[in-house]
């Protein structure tokens, strides 16, 4: 049986970002600030040496489904959340660095009728503890897409799950 990383392992990182109810932010092609991220089970963490984040990528039940059976393409509703942090040395044992300030928390959805100029996928990305809405226009999707294009062949999904004793 597949073992996903524990929610509890980044539960201290991963403090919810305050949105009131209906007032959330919506990104320039519509996403709007998906509630609930926090809860979802991590695919696996990753670190970006060119900007220090050290990231976190979730997924809903959907997503994680799909990654655990193989299936691609994702179905319709499987959706990923990408939140990133600086990082600080830690205080304590200074080798070792933790999450910091919050940068951004990056939205995936798959929806094949809705996003087909990007092969089935939306994205979003939401800036600072305010969640500023991130890009103008469908440029900033075609950037998100672009980069995914080198894993066209796992459904334009970077991550995988992450190794995990059986």
């Amino acid at each position: 049986m597949r073992r996903f990383l524990p929610t509890s392992l980044i539960a201290s990182v991963l403090a919810a970002v305050p949105v009131k109810a209906g007032e959330e932010p919506v990104a320039p092609n519509g996403i709007a600030y998906l509630r609930g991220w926090e809860g979802w089970k991590v695919v696996a963490p990753s670190y970006r040496p060119d900007k220090d984040h050290v990231r976190v990528i979730l997924g809903n039940p959907a997503a994680m489904e799909a990654l655990k059976q193989g299936t691609r393409p994702f179905p319709d509703g499987a959706t990923f959340a990408k939140a990133a942090w600086t990082i600080r040395k830690h205080a304590k044992f200074p080798a070792a660095v933790e999450p910091d300030k919050f940068v951004q928390v990056e939205f995936m959805v798959k929806d094949s009728a809705k996003y087909q100029a990007t092969a089935g996928w939306g994205f979003a990305r939401f800036l600072g503890t305010e969640l500023k809405p991130y890009g103008q226009g469908p440029g900033f999707v075609q950037e998100c897409f672009g980069c995914h294009i080198p894993v066209k062949d796992n459904d334009f999904v970077f991550t995988s799950l992450a190794p995990m004793p059986k």
